[in-house]
């Protein structure tokens, strides 16, 4: 279970204690023009003469289609002739509605990295205009969570020796924010650990920290964090043999007991779910100069054991977990809440995109077209979490998609009312004024 967002937490608070509503925030022609004017930044590269839909327009219906429940290219078609009429209010449609094969073939020429841009930048930009509006703080340490996901509908086997495998996609999610910062197609697993090196030499990570399984507990990556400037709080496995039996042999039971009876290396936590009892420990030792290639991992300061035990309320039966961390924090409860809140990657982004997105049913072969429409899948989640504090409490993302799905003209303006800075603060000043 991943600790809760505090920016959504504070962000729902806010709106709901003022008791702000949808209707008591109007976007201005700003917030819409600057909408519309995102897909109009990404580079066409058809042939001019050959295209008889423009890319915005494909991208703008593609959008509002997934928006409103669509989860096939071939429901963003219909969508798209089951809207045309109330489409054709802010786009041309010369043409019509593309084909889902239009659909397809278009989103497999766009560059993934330059939409990813722009819709992650348009999503922080927008989080950030709210954090103003409402005076929420900027939360520190930002958490940044790497982990995989096979996409279980892509691959094939018709009937031969050669198999074609499900694609896998590496993910670089911002659990501060529950925004995907990076998403990248690649071949195999293990293909996951170069190219998490290649996009963390881009990042700024001060003030961040970098959390992963143990497939990316690797000097070269924990040389990159700290080169960046970030900590790093990284599980450990069998794969790295000296390192792991290193963490695994620093918690004697005289260690394990003196952490115990002095109380400051110690972190404990105990929570019902399920008709479970979870009690989590977390202790911290130092780790030791002697072992051999400490040198090597850069800024390593602490090894953390982590003991889990879950009692089931009815059956009785008592499980328990161990499992070995290593770090450059200092502090036992900052590793203990980063050890948790890398759950976020899984329960807040995957979850969503196998639950309410389906991507597990899309079987899009080319890894641009389905790198693209899972980078509107994110966008989408993301701006629907903005909407969830204007819903009543409780109300799930997929309702919401089916609501707009039903009521798609009104819950347009209500999503531009959520990202809106100036309709937000003149809201909140509103009801302020009210209550006075």
């Amino acid at each position: 279970m991943s600790k809760t967002n505090q920016f959504l937490v504070e962000y729902t608070d806010a709106i709901r204690s003022a008791g702000i509503e949808s209707g008591d925030c109007i976007p201005s022609k700003h917030t819409i023009k600057r909408f519309v004017r995102l897909f109009k930044q990404i580079d066409d590269s058809r042939i001019k003469d050959m295209t008889d839909y423009p890319l915005e327009e494909i991208i703008l219906i593609a959008f509002l289609a997934v928006l409103c429940n669509a989860r096939s290219w071939l429901g963003m078609q219909s969508f798209g002739l089951a809207k045309e009429k109330w489409l054709k209010k802010f786009i041309k449609l010369e043409n019509g509605i593309p084909s889902h094969d239009t659909f397809r073939r278009t989103f497999s020429l766009i560059s993934p990295e330059q939409f990813e841009h722009l819709t992650v930048s348009f999503l922080l930009e927008n989080i950030n205009g709210i954090r103003n509006a409402l005076k929420i703080k900027n939360p520190k340490p930002h958490q940044i969570c790497i982990d995989g996901k096979e996409e279980r509908g892509t691959g094939r086997k018709y009937g031969t020796t050669e198999e074609i495998r499900n694609l896998q996609t590496l993910h670089i999610f911002d659990a501060s924010t529950e925004i995907c910062l990076y998403s990248r197609i690649i071949d195999k697993k293990t293909n996951e650990i170069p190219v998490a090196q290649k996009l963390l030499k881009t990042m700024q990570l001060k003030g961040c920290i970098v959390t992963a399984d143990a497939l990316h507990a690797q000097k070269e990556t924990v040389r990159i964090i700290v080169e960046q400037k970030g900590d790093y709080c990284l599980a450990l496995k069998g794969n790295q043999g000296v390192l792991a039996s290193e963490a695994e042999n620093a918690f004697t039971d005289k260690v394990i007991e003196q952490i115990r009876s002095e109380g400051n290396d110690v972190y404990e936590t105990l929570e019902k779910a399920h008709n479970k009892v979870e009690k989590r420990r977390f202790l911290m030792t130092k780790a030791r100069h002697k072992f051999n290639g400490f040198v090597e991992w850069q800024n390593l300061r602490n090894f953390i054991r982590y003991e889990k035990t879950m009692t089931d309320i009815v059956t009785g039966k008592i499980v328990t977990e161990i499992r070995y961390y290593f770090t450059s924090l200092r502090d036992v409860e900052t590793c203990a809440e980063a050890i948790r809140g890398h759950w976020a990657v899984e329960n807040k982004l995957h979850w969503h995109l196998d639950f309410n997105f389906r991507e597990d049913d899309n079987t899009t072969m080319d890894k641009n077209a389905f790198n693209n429409y899972s980078i509107i899948n994110k966008m989408v989640l993301s701006l629907l979490k903005l909407v969830q504090p204007f819903e009543k409490k409780g109300t799930s993302i997929s309702i919401i998609r089916q609501t707009f799905m039903w009521d798609t003209e009104g819950q347009i303006e209500k999503l531009l009312s959520a990202i809106d800075e100036e309709s937000i603060r003149n809201a909140l000043e509103n009801a302020q004024n009210q209550k006075s």
